[in-house]
C-alpha cells in the first residue's frame, strides 16, 4: 500500500462530515498514521467541526489508533466542535469502555443516531 492510499471514507451530510473506515483491522502502524493525518486534516485543514467517525466496518483496533482518537477528540474541541463516534462492535466498545474512553467519547450505536445529535 502506497502513501497516499485512503484509509477513511468521507461523506457530507448536510453540514456533518462522516468519516468511515474502509480497514476491518486497524493495527498497522503505517495504517494509523495514514488514517491519522486523514482525520486530523478535517479539522486542521477542512476546518470541519462536526465529525462523525462510524466503526461499522472496524472488526479489530489497536491501542496506537485510540491514541489517534483522543488527538483528534483534543484537536476537535480545541476548533469548538464536536466528535461523535458511531457503530462500534460490543468486543470493541469493551476496550472503550474499560479505558473509560466510553466517557470521553460521544458514541451512539447507529449514524442516523449519531447525526441527530448535532
Amino acid at each position: 500500500m502506497a502513501a497516499g492510499h485512503r484509509r477513511v471514507d468521507i461523506e457530507e451530510v448536510s453540514d456533518v462530515t462522516v468519516a468511515k473506515f474502509i480497514d476491518k483491522k486497524i493495527l498497522d502502524e503505517g495504517n494509523i498514521q495514514i488514517i491519522g493525518t486523514q482525520l486530523f486534516g478535517l479539522v486542521d485543514e477542512d476546518g470541519r467541526k462536526k465529525i462523525i467517525l462510524d466503526f461499522s466496518n472496524v472488526e479489530y483496533l489497536s491501542s496506537a489508533a485510540l491514541g489517534k482518537l483522543i488527538t483528534l477528540d483534543k484537536k476537535v474541541k480545541k476548533a469548538k466542535g464536536k466528535l461523535k463516534l458511531c457503530s462500534i462492535r460490543p468486543d470493541i466498545y469493551e476496550v472503550f469502555a474499560i479505558t473509560r474512553l466510553n466517557q470521553l467519547f460521544d458514541i451512539t450505536e447507529t449514524q442516523e443516531a449519531a447525526l441527530e445529535g448535532f
